[in-house]
């Protein structure tokens, strides 16, 4: 996130010496991206970061593809996919390319043996159902309805749940999400216009810090593969950091729409952006006040992108037979649009109360088989007139 934070101790000058009342040396750690030209925190470690005793299992977690060449729309019923017990058997990627991976997960129990890190991927995790506690090694972040965890690659972090009821959906970027630039100046902050700021931005407010050896497991995403390697020493020993670099949480609920007197393009629920897809949030809004508004989206042809859309909670106006945890996928090449009798039914129309997440790739996207178990093989033809 391109704004400056803070939390713990730290010396008055990075990469000088910075001493425990005992008079030994912290070990400070550049956790940096795209080499040393991208956004890095400077963390101080009761002990060092590098202390790997043992290298266990290596197993790969690849997605396995049902349809390579995709060009069907489809609909995929997100909590048909079952609960397990571990976090990480509950993800399932549904959807996936060399840019992303889209993911549903179902865990019923918080992360308590091993400790998790992503070293390919920012993670966006979109909360729908679930509280709790993200921990990581740079600070802790609440957790509700409607949040967007951003957590950067090599982050190392557990999910704390209140309950069993958690339903996740995930977005694995290879690519680093950034808020918007169009929404930031040149220093990067957020503009006027934006339909948030950095006030609605939840940084960690907690840093754990534990001087502990012993044997810690954590379990590390690396090509399709996780690698359960074996640290000597705590991974949440940091005791302070400052930097650009770090987890935060942002609420769909905080994300001020932007209307207008016809109907608006997608780009304006825009959230988030890679160079390669966006995720975009449609929260409850007025509708488009012209006398002659049609609030229902337009046909467009998806020529460059695939369209992902997550379904929320609300009423879902241009599409018919939708739920929530439904995800539709419109690929590049057709066009798409409004069910029929959807048009007709939004004239007139003020205000609608819809939540949703979109996911738009320029890579076409290939459709796992999990995605085949929960998948609505017929909603293709859900714009044929009866």
């Amino acid at each position: 996130m391109p704004f400056y934070h803070k939390l713990g101790k730290i010396p008055p000058k990075r990469h000088t010496q910075f001493r425990k009342e005992d008079g030994s040396l912290y070990y400070e750690q550049l956790f940096g991206t795209i080499g040393f030209d991208g956004m890095s925190s400077n963390l101080y470690h009761e002990q060092r970061p590098t202390q790997v005793k043992e290298i266990k299992k290596q197993y790969s977690v690849a997605p396995k593809i049902a349809k390579k060449n995709n060009i069907q729309s489809y609909r995929f019923r997100g909590f048909q996919v079952p609960q397990e017990q571990d976090y990480l058997d509950s993800r399932k990627i549904v959807l996936t390319n060399s840019d992303c991976n889209i993911i549903l997960s179902a865990p019923k129990s918080s992360t308590k043996d091993y400790f998790y890190k992503n070293t390919d991927a920012d993670e966006v995790i979109f909360v729908h159902r679930g509280t709790g506690k993200l921990r990581t090694h740079m600070g802790n972040l609440d957790f509700k309805y409607g949040d967007y965890l951003v957590i950067p690659r090599g982050m190392i972090y557990k999910l704390d749940f209140d309950t069993e009821d958690n339903r996740l959906f995930i977005v694995e970027s290879y690519r680093p999400v950034y808020t918007p630039k169009r929404y930031r100046n040149w220093f990067g902050q957020l503009l006027e216009h934006a339909p948030f700021c950095e006030r609605d931005i939840r940084q960690p407010y907690e840093l754990e810090t534990y001087n502990e050896k012993g044997d810690f497991l954590i379990k590390i995403k690396k090509q399709d593969e996780i690698i359960e390697m074996v640290y000597a020493t705590h991974p949440f020993d940091v005791v302070g950091y400052d930097g650009f670099n770090y987890p935060y949480a942002f609420s769909i609920h905080d994300f001020e729409p932007i209307t207008g007197r016809v109907h608006q393009p997608p780009p304006v629920h825009q959230t988030f952006e890679t160079d390669a897809f966006v995720i975009c949030s449609f929260v409850p809004r007025l509708y488009d006040y012209h006398p002659q508004a049609i609030p229902a989206p337009y046909n467009h042809s998806n020529i460059d992108s695939d369209e992902v859309l997550y379904y929320v909670d609300g009423d879902f106006m241009s599409r018919n037979d939708i739920d929530a945890g439904h995800i539709s996928l419109h690929p590049a090449g057709i066009p798409h649009g409004p069910h029929p009798g959807a048009t007709e039914r939004s004239i007139g129309q003020t205000v609608t109360e819809e939540l949703a997440v979109m996911v738009d790739t320029f890579k076409p996207l290939m459709v796992t088989e999990e995605a085949m178990k929960i998948a609505d093989e017929k909603y293709f033809q859900s714009w044929l007139e009866e």
